[in-house]
């Protein structure tokens, strides 16, 4: 079976990043997703359709068609005092390099990447970490099935991601809309 839009794929992938890889799939644990929902990045997606399991490829995104460039304004300045904790300032998160889930006033959630520690305020980075990255792949196609319902459930269903409500988020503590008994 070939991989095609509304398939289950499984592939074995190695991604290199200024000559050094920046992530891969773990042996015997290839990376699962449904072809078409925009699960991974569109071009990537693009570089696998039409292959057969044991098929391999390789390709480059540019930024562009990756993580996008790096948005100046996505790197702001913050008072310290947002990092509040218990009264007192998280000094032990606060060093450059330190990656610190924040979320916006209207509850988006995002990942903040501490590039400067000034005395009253914190530099933050909330750009991909891969924006402005050349991303290159190694990619074998490994598994290629028809997507059932429950897979549908498991990618689209809210729930917690525990296995037994379908859900999707992986966090036990979630409580969205979670009935199986073993979240909040």
């Amino acid at each position: 079976m070939k991989v095609e839009n509304g398939k289950k794929v499984s592939v074995d992938y190695t991604l290199t990043v200024d000559g050094q890889i920046a992530d891969q799939s773990m042996p015997g644990q290839p990376l699962e997703f449904i072809c078409g929902l925009g699960m991974l990045l569109p071009k990537f997606e693009e570089a696998i359709m039409g292959k057969e399991p044991g098929e391999k490829v390789s390709f480059t995104l540019e930024p562009k068609d990756g993580y996008g460039e790096i948005i100046p304004e996505a790197i702001v300045e913050l008072p310290k005092s947002v990092f509040m904790m218990d009264g007192k300032v998280a000094e032990d998160i606060l060093f450059v390099g330190s990656q610190i889930p924040m979320a916006t006033a209207d509850g988006q959630h995002m990942m903040g990447v501490v590039k400067e520690v000034k005395d009253e305020t914190v530099v933050m980075d909330f750009n991909s970490p891969m924006a402005g990255k050349t991303l290159n792949f190694d990619v074998t196609v490994v598994d290629v099935v028809e997507t059932t319902p429950e897979d549908l459930a498991k990618v689209m269903g809210g729930g917690c991601g525990c296995g037994e409500c379908g859900g999707g988020c992986g966090d036990h503590e979630c409580g969205e809309g979670c009935d199986c008994g073993g979240c909040n």
